[in-house]
Formats: C-alpha cells, structure tokens, sequence
C-alpha cells in the first residue's frame, strides 16, 4: 500500500474509531451504567501490586517488587514471604493515595492465576479477608486479560491484535466470540524467562529488573552473533535458544564478543521471531492494531521492532510504559470492574487460585464487538 493511501487508511481508521468510542459512551450514559469503584491484588510472580479505580481512572497504582541478589530468580516460598511481610503496608498505601473510604469499594478483585502458587495464595488470602471484613463481592482475575484490558483502557486500542510476553507467558491473542484466542504461544518457556535467565548467566543485576539490564547493554551491542531462529507455525520455542548461549557464552566472550554484544543478538534474535508470528495473526485477523501487553512490552527494542511492521501494513501500535506493563493491581481492578460491571458473579467457593489459568477459559462478558 502507497504511503498517500496509507495516510488515508489511516486517517478512516481514527475517524472510525473515535465513532465508535463515541458511540460506547453514549450507549453507557443513555443505559446510566453503573459506575464501579474496584480493589485490585495482584501476585502472580515477584511483583505485589494493589491498585483502586474508578469509572476508568486510577485513583492508585501501588507496588512492591521483591528483588533477589545478581544470578539468583526467585523461588515460590520466599516470593510468597515477601508478599505477607509487604502486602498489609501497600494496601494501606493504595487506599491512602485513592481517598476512598473502604466502604464505597463495590468490589474486590484478585489475580486468580495463571502464576506462581505459593504468591498466589498469599494475596488471594489477604483478598478473601478484606472482602470478608468489608462485606464486599469478590471476583477472581485472569492475569492475561488483567493485562490485555489495562492496555486498551491506557491506549484506547478498540480491538488489537495483543502481543502478551513476560516472565511467565508468551502469547498472541484475539478476541472473538466472546472470548480471547490464542492464535500463538510459546510451546516451552517464555520470552521474559529467557531474557531473565540469561541474565544469571552474565550476573546482571535484578534491580529494577534483570530485563531492563539486558535492554540496557543491548543498547551498546555493535556485533550480532547469528543465533537460532526457532518459530513453529504461529508458535515460538525459546528453550534451545537459551541452551545455545548458556553454553556457549564462555567462548563468545573470549572470542572477543562483549557482554552487550550477546546481550543485543539475543534481544534481536527472539523479538524477530515475535514480531513475526505477530505480523501472521494480525493478517489472519485482518486487524489494524497491535498491543503489547506485559512487563516485557515496556522494552523500547520490541516497541520499535513492531512499529516498523505495523507501518509497513498501516497498522497502528499501541504500547505502555512501565507502569502499566509490569504487573500490577489496577489492572486487575480494571479488569475485574468489566467483570463486575457486566453482571459476572462468583461463588465463595470459587475464590481459589490456579497456577494455569488459559486466557482463553474466560467467557468475555463484558464486550459486545
């Protein structure tokens, strides 16, 4: 497509979108939606975060990341300690910094997985208390959507193709049918495992985030190692990757290559392989948005990767920074407010948590496209 008609496209494409906007929120004033205040509690991994919003505004976005020494992940039991030592002192926070009184909260909100266990159980604790002491309906959250949802609110993406990758999970996503389907995944472990484990393997720091410090040297790489390029379909495998450069790291190094040289031919490497499998479901869908969700969607490489795709189609991207990328817990209160907006109910017995939760389990009541 010609840059002129490009233009153009595009151009119909915001006038088209703003309509629709437009239209949402005149079809929620004209019906006197109820306007919902919910609690957010999100633990999944090593990031505890609770967050209040209302009507669609963060009121507070309080967080607290449990940081282990360089060459050191973090281990279920001890992420689990922290999140108890830590979570009565940032909700207290969060409720400070939102000037709501805990009796007009409508609805409490938890990460019900996917993630690690133990965290999980720990906040999912605190949020069957709370709900409890507050007499409140609670509502348990899937981790994926908490973050596809966010990331529309933030960006007004109105239906994008959702690039999900972080430490955790790695997946492409679309909505259909009352329901997000995957369209890709990665079949072994995800991106942000990869960057974090090799991370340990050059003793990088976890401070703020041994991603962040791969993104950082990558910026000073000058050399690309050719590394493998593992993409199966709509599908990514990243565990042969790692395993290449895990061993043979020692001798790159000796040979002359610089740590930010290893840390650059990775980073372009998997997100190559990314924006790929990407650019293949956003054709299948015939879709004009791309949004990436997740902690390492806040990479500026990954933004700057996908963004050159999305121009080549006149497509739009639509990213967030870090505050909204890594996990945190207004994203599971706006994602719980759809829930709760649209009627969906859960049962006291039905409060548990999972550690694999599919994004695709969850019935989508809340849109109508």
């Amino acid at each position: 497509m010609s840059g002129v008609n490009c233009q153009k496209h595009n151009q119909k494409y915001n006038e088209n979108q703003f309509l629709k906007i437009s239209n949402i929120l005149h079809l929620t004033r004209k019906e006197g939606k109820k306007m919902v205040i919910a609690l957010g509690l999100e633990g999944s991994a090593n990031k505890l975060g609770i967050g209040i919003m209302k009507d669609g505004k963060v009121l507070s976005n309080c967080r607290k990341t449990y940081i282990t020494p360089p060459g050191e992940g973090f281990l279920p039991k001890e992420t689990a300690e922290h999140h108890r030592q830590n979570v009565t002192k940032v909700l207290k926070d969060a409720i400070d910094q939102s000037g709501v009184k805990p009796s007009e909260i409508d609805v409490i909100c938890y990460t019900k997985g996917p993630g690690m266990g133990a965290p999980l159980a720990s906040v999912a604790v605190v949020a069957r208390t709370i709900a409890q002491l507050w007499n409140k309906p609670l509502l348990g959250v899937n981790h994926c959507i908490g973050h596809i949802e966010m990331g529309r609110l933030i960006t007004g993406a109105a239906n994008p193709t959702v690039l999900y990758v972080s430490g955790g999970n790695t997946q492409i996503i679309a909505y259909s049918r009352e329901r997000y389907r995957i369209f890709g995944e990665t079949i072994d472990i995800a991106v942000g495992n990869c960057l974090d484990r090799f991370a340990r393997v050059l003793k990088l720091s976890n401070d703020p985030s041994p991603g962040y410090n791969i993104e950082q040297m990558a910026k000073k790489g000058k050399k690309y190692i050719q590394l493998p390029y593992c993409v199966k379909g709509m599908d990514v495998s990243f565990s042969g990757i790692l395993t290449f450069m895990e061993e043979r790291a020692e001798k790159f190094l000796k040979d002359g290559y610089t740590p930010e040289d290893l840390c650059f031919s990775l980073q372009e490497t998997i997100f190559a392989m990314l924006v790929e499998t990407t650019e293949r479901a956003l054709a299948h869908c015939n879709s004009q948005e791309v949004l990436i969700v997740g902690g390492v969607g806040c990479n500026e490489r990954l933004q700057e990767m996908m963004k050159q795709m999305c121009d080549e189609r006149c497509a739009k991207l639509f990213a967030t920074d870090e505050r909204f990328c890594i996990d945190n817990g207004v994203m599971i209160a706006q994602a719980g407010a759809e829930m709760f907006s649209s009627g969906t109910k859960m049962k006291w017995e039905d409060c548990f948590i999972t550690q694999r939760y599919r994004t695709d389990e969850v019935k989508v009541t809340w849109r109508n496209d």
